[in-house]
């Protein structure tokens, strides 16, 4: 504080000085190389010694002021993460900023995986409309707002989203923080209900895959099939279930055929009948796998349209409840013979980049099986 002070007496002495200099201009003109030369030593003794002085007292000053403000953000982020309430902040797009830990056993969503990706996108697509629109509002500064709305991974049960309006300090744009509660008795939680599956190792979920590449291979190579169809339908037993809870085949490439649906037995929202009806040309996604020729890896499917609709006009994937999908083009030397669709539904855990490398595998196994009938 003295330096400040001190500092603030020599600057007001210099402005003093500036304005003699100013009224010196008028004497005469055999006296002006004397006033030039005061006016060059006042600039120097700025560069050299004011400016130096105000740099150090700034770098002071904001020293000082960035740690008291980094322990306040260390104290405020430890409060969120550790207030028992499940918390989100959000942008007006409803893209995750932090996730609380009591959110994250609600959601049965990791922290790190939702931070980035908008929140509407765990929710089910009926909800997903009215989220976003309500924290639009919040952002535009609107009021607060409350509704309910429902997790994909838990559809039956209601929760309550209460959004209200903050301005992080520093920050330009207005932020939008959640509060989730159970709009029922109880709070579902990742140990009273299905949440995430428990972490097994990478061994274990090694070996997993590696079953499934021997069950694959031996229902290929067991009997000789007599048509394309029949080994898209043998793989498709093979992936039912332990793999993917719904199978999509379609033959072809340029004109595709469905030939085997297979999908839970409990199914009541949408049947096997009402996929093997669909024009496969009507799936966006199976349209593009077969010209592109590329996998097709989604968890949580935005585009609700994705795979078409039904007989009822209603999205596949929303009437299924799709949680993750793979949509996997069957390929030999370029060529595409045919797609392979595989769903899975509700809490189950979402399809993981090595589940997606070995069914890679698999279908130029599947290709070659097909190939080998023409």
């Amino acid at each position: 504080m003295a330096q400040t002070e001190e500092f603030g007496e020599e600057l007001a002495d210099f402005v003093r000085r500036v304005a003699e200099l100013k009224a010196a201009r008028s004497v005469p003109h055999d006296d002006l190389p004397t006033v030039l030369d005061t006016a060059i030593f006042e600039l120097d003794h700025v560069a050299d010694q004011l400016w130096p002085w105000y740099e150090r007292l700034t770098a002071t000053g904001t020293a000082g002021t960035s740690s008291a403000d980094r322990q306040e953000q260390q104290l405020l982020k430890g409060i969120f993460q550790r207030l028992p309430l499940p918390l989100a902040l959000m942008d007006r797009e409803t893209v995750v900023r932090r996730l609380n830990f009591a959110a994250t056993n609600f959601t049965g969503v990791r922290a790190g995986y939702a931070t980035g990706r908008p929140l509407s996108g765990f929710l089910a697509h009926p909800d997903r409309a009215a989220f976003r629109s309500q924290t639009a509002a919040v952002a535009r500064g609107d009021g607060d707002r409350s509704l309910t709305v429902h997790l994909q991974q838990r559809p039956a049960v209601p929760v309550r989203a209460t959004l209200t309006a903050l301005r992080p300090s520093g920050e330009p744009r207005t932020a939008v923080l959640v509060v989730l509660q159970s709009a029922g008795a109880r709070a579902p939680s990742a140990e009273g209900g299905p949440g995430p599956v428990p972490d097994l190792g990478e061994t274990t979920r090694h070996a997993a895959l590696m079953d499934l590449l021997d069950a694959m291979t031996t229902a290929l190579l067991s009997e000789p099939a007599t048509t394309r169809a029949a080994v898209l339908e043998r793989a498709a037993r093979v992936l039912h279930g332990r793999f993917a809870d719904w199978v999509v085949a379609d033959e072809g490439a340029a004109r595709l055929c469905r030939t085997t649906v297979l999908g839970p037995a409990d199914q009541r929202d949408v049947r096997a009948g009402d996929l093997e009806a669909q024009d496969p040309a009507a799936c966006p996604l199976v349209v593009e796998a077969a010209r592109g020729g590329s996998t097709a890896l989604q968890v949580r499917p935005e585009d609700p349209d994705a795979f078409g609709r039904d007989a009822s006009g209603s999205p596949v994937l929303v009437r299924a409840n799709v949680t993750s999908l793979l949509c996997v083009p069957l390929t030999l030397d370029g060529a595409v013979q045919g797609v392979l669709a595989l769903f899975r539904t509700g809490p189950r855990l979402a399809f993981s980049m090595a589940e997606a490398q070995t069914m890679d595998m698999m279908s130029r196994h599947i290709a070659l099986a097909m190939a080998k009938l023409d």
